[in-house]
């Protein structure tokens, strides 16, 4: 069993919806970060970042893992699914996951802190942060063009990425402007496993569908 830590958010929705992809037997724990639950001192020694997600995998002798990107490496080894375990396939997965890890989710997170939440505090933060949001679209939208997912096959490169698009109106971003891109989208969210996944540990808001 996985005690599984999270909230409604794109990092939290990468491990459920790997968790529910990947079939493991887990438990939730939800770390309301609206109250500062992530600062207490119980989920710090799990999570030494006071971030979600995390888990304690039981399995391993009650082994804590943080930071989504390592979770969602670790999930995909212990199931042995959506991660190729070696060749042009595996490092292709990498790559497209550390895009994420490192692009994606922070810039389009800036797009939500300044354009979403802190609207007309700082003009120069927003255009930028807009700028790179497009830029990234763009960049997703060509190579989804050329392949049907992210690395190839579905991956948990794909697992990383969608929920992060999955909020494209906090970005103020059309989907219909990039073809590629809504296709890959919307086949993503027909899949059962990421429609459960979606709404750990609560049921929030429909998927949004373009």
């Amino acid at each position: 069993m996985i005690d599984f830590y999270t909230w409604g958010t794109p990092n939290g929705r990468k491990v459920s919806i790997m968790l529910e992809e990947t079939n493991l037997d887990y438990q939730t724990f939800p770390i309301d970060i609206t109250k500062d639950e992530q600062f207490d001192e119980q989920f710090l020694e799990i999570s030494p970042n006071n971030k979600i997600p995390a888990i304690v995998d039981h399995d391993n002798d009650s082994m804590t893992l943080m930071e989504s990107g390592a979770i969602l490496i670790y999930l995909a080894e212990k199931s042995g699914k959506l991660l190729p375990k070696d060749g042009e396939a595996h490092w292709r997965t990498i790559e497209w996951l550390m895009l994420q890890m490192g692009g994606i989710g922070p810039m389009l997170g800036q797009v939500h802190h300044f354009v979403k939440f802190n609207p007309g505090k700082s003009a120069y933060a927003e255009a930028r942060f807009r700028a790179e949001a497009r830029r990234l679209y763009d960049l997703l939208d060509e190579r989804l063009e050329q392949t049907e997912y992210l690395s190839g096959d579905y991956s948990i490169a794909d697992i990383a990425t969608w929920p992060w698009v999955s909020r494209f109106e906090w970005q103020n971003m059309n989907l219909e402007d990039y073809p590629h891109l809504k296709r890959w989208y919307c086949e993503i969210a027909k899949r059962p496993a990421v429609q459960r996944g979606y709404h750990v540990p609560s049921k929030i808001q429909e998927i949004p569908i373009p």
